[in-house]
């Protein structure tokens, strides 16, 4: 298996997650509690996310503004 997909495997708890993509602890919390925010894992009591998920979800956030209408 390579770098790459190991790292894909790997499943962040939601302090990985902050430091890598700055989403914050909380938010993560209550969007879970919701079912908002990204897919994520439940094992036990505890909650993951695959990298591909949060990204995934990262990229749906985005909100078209009039400058990228007008490019068009």
């Amino acid at each position: 298996m390579s770098q790459k997909e190991q790292s894909d495997l790997k499943l962040l708890t939601r302090s990985e997650v902050e430091q890598e993509y700055g989403i914050g602890k909380r938010y993560l919390e209550v969007a879970a509690t919701r079912r908002e925010g990204p897919a994520f894992i439940k094992i036990g009591r505890s909650i993951r996310y695959r990298r591909e998920d949060l990204e995934s979800w990262i990229l749906e956030q985005r909100v078209e503004t009039a400058a990228d209408r007008s490019v068009q």
